[in-house]
């Protein structure tokens, strides 16, 4: 089941790797254009995982500040990460799930190299079963091609069983031994696996055992060295746009170990896949170096803009602080002001009444007639001259 799901997933890097073979007829220039599209296809999905990343970077002091203040209290740090992470829109998972990507790519060149005739040329069964028979009748020595017991082939469920680089080393004979035998067969490729005078189907473990001084043996030993170091520039470009505290602990032994892993399996497995390995890498470092600017100028941005925004909100806020401040005077001010009226008008009221004791107009009232008598009315006004 899982060697099927394997094989439809090879089908479209297969195409590809075939296409650019087909175009150029170089194998090794073919796995170079092979890697620079799966990296232009990649990079969408590549830019929202560094992005991701580097958001993840930026809040490592603020995560660190939270951890201290609730070292007592991991719950409540963990709420409070979480609201952090909501509150600047970070998915910590974001970085991880992409960077996962490359890894059935990998899976998949690796059959595709290991495999040419069912892999990459996509034939059937039947017809690699053909060309093994055809080789063999053909009087190739078959020891490096087909497993062997008992100093025959085993053969399981009518085909003939290969070995591990069987089809490789199956695909050698014909084109060197028998090509007449590749003819014979539909969507046969005659493949030419030298790339600057280095046999990318070689695995250098073999020139290291069998070392002789030529440039064929020490351009393949230096094809999983080179591996190694562009893996560690890889290392050494990502983590720059990253704080010194991040690169401590287990990103310090990532750094070394992971370069010294690649120089391991590109020693075990074919040349090609340690080439597929060197362009990756460096095309890595190319966009790796190209998004750091890029992100760092747009974080920065960012940031000045947020500061900002939080700036113009602070004087909003202030604003509209002051402006509640005046209001609230000037609703004092007013009740004030209805204060003193009230009490003018009551003070107007006492006088007007104080004058009104004393006023002619009494004096001459009749009545609701207040001058019935005349201003100058008095009582008594004749009182003295009687006596």
């Amino acid at each position: 089941m899982f060697s099927t799901i394997g094989y439809y997933i090879c089908i479209p890097f297969a195409a590809l790797l075939r296409f650019f073979y087909n175009l150029t007829g170089s194998y090794g220039v073919a796995i170079l254009l092979f890697t620079l599209v799966i990296k232009l296809i990649l990079l969408p999905f590549q830019l929202k995982s560094k992005k991701s990343m580097m958001r993840m970077t930026r809040l490592s002091g603020k995560m660190q500040e939270i951890q201290k203040k609730y070292a007592n209290n991991q719950i409540k740090a963990n709420e409070e990460i979480q609201k952090l992470y909501a509150e600047e829109g970070v998915n910590p998972m974001g970085g991880c799930l992409w960077s996962m990507l490359p890894l059935p790519i990998l899976l998949a060149l690796y059959s595709i190299i290991r495999q040419p005739i069912t892999h990459f040329m996509m034939l059937s069964s039947e017809a690699l079963q053909k060309l093994v028979d055809g080789v063999t009748a053909a009087g190739v020595d078959m020891s490096g091609i087909v497993m062997m017991k008992d100093g025959a082939a085993v053969v399981k469920d009518g085909f003939t069983q290969l070995s591990a680089y069987g089809q490789i080393n199956l695909v050698k004979a014909i084109t060197s031994q028998a090509p007449e035998v590749g003819n014979s067969v539909e969507g046969w490729i005659h493949m030419n696996y030298d790339f600057l005078g280095i046999d990318l189907t070689a695995t250098p473990w073999s020139a290291v055992t069998g070392f002789v001084l030529t440039w064929a043996c020490i351009g393949l030993i230096l094809v999983p060295i080179l591996s190694g170091l562009s893996q560690f520039l890889v290392a050494k470009v990502s983590m720059k746009a990253q704080p010194q505290t991040s690169a401590n602990g287990s990103g310090k032994a990532m750094l070394y170990t992971m370069p010294l892993f690649s120089v391991y399996i590109a020693f075990i497995m074919p040349a090609a896949l340690g080439l597929y390995w060197i362009a990756q890498s460096v095309f890595s470092i190319i966009q790796e170096s190209v998004m750091n600017h890029f992100f760092l100028s747009r974080m920065e941005q960012e940031e000045a803009a947020a500061y900002e925004a939080r700036q113009a909100d602070r004087q909003r806020r202030m604003e509209e602080g002051r402006r509640q401040q005046e209001e609230l005077r000037q609703q004092q001010a007013q009740k004030q002001t209805l204060r003193e009226k009230q009490k003018a008008a009551q003070e107007a009221k006492a006088l007007k009444a104080q004058k009104a004791a004393t006023s002619t107009t009494e004096a001459g009232r009749v009545g609701d007639r207040p001058y019935a008598r005349g201003r100058s009315y008095r009582e008594d006004r004749y009182d003295d001259l009687e006596k």
